[in-house]
């Protein structure tokens, strides 16, 4: 069955090319435009299948002026969220900003800390041969974690959690609210992978994490890093800075 297209518009004066249409069914955009066929051009682009796809060059502005504007979230569960940290090449970089997260209530571990006991970490799960794997591959994972003053009981076990992070390849970093308030950090907890995928994390009232909102938009993306960049750069090692927290109990 053909597609049902609509022209959304051409960048040439004259009517032909370049130009973007829109499939009204699925949602997809097709651009024409002069291809690409110099060798040297065609082995810079990264992932490229040259016997499925077609590379074409148009204009910026015809993108801009052109291309759909889709303002509606998009939303993912968590088995999608999980993929990404399989799928990511060089980073994922977070920002913790929560006082309390449900999954680590639920955890044995968290248990054994309020008991005053030394948790016993389990490094073999799913979770941990996923990290552990990245990083053997050359990839950095960093979180900046946002820390009250005094601190809850959620934020004291993340920060004895952060041996764990550490002890997979993970680097860990914490940073005073008051800090972050005074850098404006956005209140959102989230990932940035490759710096060019934002997941911005959901959670309901009892603060279970639910799904999460992927951002893509380059602006939008540019401000998270941002975010990113100012936290890590005032942000401090977790055994600096669970000491200070250790010292003011």
């Amino acid at each position: 069955m053909a597609r049902r297209l609509r022209f959304n518009g051409t960048g040439s004066g004259e009517g032909g090319c370049p130009a973007v249409h829109e499939d009204l069914d699925s949602g997809e955009v097709i651009v024409q435009g002069r291809p690409i066929t110099d060798r040297d051009d065609l082995r810079q682009l990264q992932y490229f299948d040259a016997e499925r796809e077609v590379a074409v060059v148009v204009p910026r502005n015809t993108l801009v002026d052109f291309g759909p504007r889709d303002e509606t979230p998009r939303i993912i569960g968590l088995d999608a969220f999980g993929k990404l940290f399989e799928n990511f090449r060089h980073t994922a970089r977070r920002i913790e900003s929560r006082r309390r997260y449900a999954s680590d209530e639920a955890d044995e571990t968290y248990a054994q800390f309020v008991r005053g006991e030394q948790p016993a970490w389990d490094m073999d799960t799913a979770w941990c041969r996923t990290i552990r794997h990245q990083v053997a591959q050359g990839a950095r994972i960093e979180r900046v974690r946002i820390v009250d003053r005094p601190a809850t009981v959620g934020q004291r076990y993340l920060l004895a959690y952060a041996e764990k992070n550490s002890a997979l390849g993970e680097k860990i970093h914490n940073l005073w609210r008051g800090d972050a308030e005074r850098l404006h950090l956005p209140q959102a907890d989230f990932w940035v992978f490759d710096s060019r995928l934002v997941a911005r994390l959901i959670f309901d009232e009892a603060d279970n994490l639910t799904g999460a909102e992927l951002i893509t938009e380059p602006a939008a993306v540019n401000r998270y890093l941002q975010a990113w960049d100012a936290a890590w750069h005032y942000a401090v090692p977790y055994e600096q800075f669970a000491a200070v927290v250790a010292a003011e109990e």
